[in-house]
């Protein structure tokens, strides 16, 4: 399903990724999306499901035992073909990307000024003071008062809160085109999330940033998304805008993940996500869909179009 924009910024087609080991793990069985200029698409599902992976597999940043196959083509170019070279051009430079767990992702042997100085440092070429002043305006539009003094603090010195918003200075420092925040509210508290909230829209508004939101926090992707895609099991199922999805989903496994939300009487789905490595026959979702016909579990489903939105379920024509 293509992005809302007239203009598409990143398109994903038929992307699989596999883990090689004892076992081979599908992690992404051929998923396909699109984000337009300025747009945000959230990426939800439970854990495992392979949100994450489809953020690493766009940035290049998969382990050596990963096998990639299909389309990446952001601005026309294809990232899976180019070289690692080309590939380090256009991180943080073109696409940025906010890493789960801020007080891990960022190094703590250097200073907050230092790491949000490098990409000016290694892209633009700045100078270390100029690049550190640049770091210190940075900080002070995220809202630090005395960002003079926080470009001089390290990690293991600040709350997971301040970690989350040095992460995103240092992910929105050269002005990407697209940012990619994989879980950004995880281990946050409701008032950091809500900062966190506030900082994402404004890039959105202010800097016409397109935002890949991979979450599992179903009503933050409702005040921020555009559009949203879920995935199960390595695939997506259904696309929709998220007014849509929210009021009246059409998979199975879609309102099953909205009546699990606490305002919708907390009902969690029966049973368990299938392993990666051996996902069942036909619908990958029918050992717990309340819903499933034999047809099923023979066959598998293709996500189709249909109203504007796609869906991958025999229920709809």
């Amino acid at each position: 399903m293509k992005a809302r924009s007239g203009s598409r910024l990143l398109e994903v087609k038929d992307l699989q990724v596999s883990f090689q080991g004892i076992k081979t793990v599908n992690a992404l069985s051929g998923i396909s999306f699109s984000i337009g200029e300025s747009e945000t698409l959230a990426l939800v599902g439970e854990t495992g499901c392979g949100k994450s992976v489809a953020a690493h597999a766009i940035m290049r940043l998969l382990p050596p035992e990963s096998r990639m196959n299909g389309v990446v083509e952001f601005r026309g170019k294809n990232l899976l073909e180019l070289s690692e070279k080309e590939m380090t051009e256009i991180r943080g430079k073109e696409i940025g990307i906010i890493f789960q767990n801020p007080s891990l992702a960022l190094n703590p042997v250097y200073s907050i000024g230092h790491q949000l100085a490098e990409p000016l440092r290694i892209h633009r070429k700045e100078k270390k003071e100029k690049a550190l002043a640049r770091a210190a305006g940075a900080l002070k539009d995220m809202g630090f008062a005395n960002a003079a003094e926080y470009i001089h603090y390290y990690p293991s010195w600040c709350s997971g809160g301040m970690n989350q918003r040095f992460l995103i200075a240092a992910s929105t420092m050269l002005d990407p085109s697209l940012l990619i925040a994989d879980e950004p509210g995880k281990g946050l508290d409701r008032k950091c999330v809500s900062e966190l909230e506030a900082e994402l829209k404004k890039l959105k508004v202010e800097k016409k940033t397109a935002l890949l939101l991979i979450s599992h926090d179903l009503a933050f992707v409702q005040r921020l998304a555009d559009r949203v895609a879920v995935m199960y099991a390595g695939e997506i199922v259904e696309i929709a805008d998220s007014s849509s999805l929210f009021e009246n989903p059409l998979h199975p496994y879609s309102r099953g993940l909205l009546n699990s939300l606490p305002e919708k009487g907390f009902i969690p789905i029966p049973g368990f996500s299938p392993p990666l490595s051996s996902p069942p026959s036909g619908c990958r979702f029918h050992p717990r869909c309340p819903l499933r016909k034999k047809q099923c579990v023979e066959t598998h489903p293709y996500l189709i179009e249909t109203d504007g939105r796609a869906v991958r379920c025999f229920l709809y024509p």
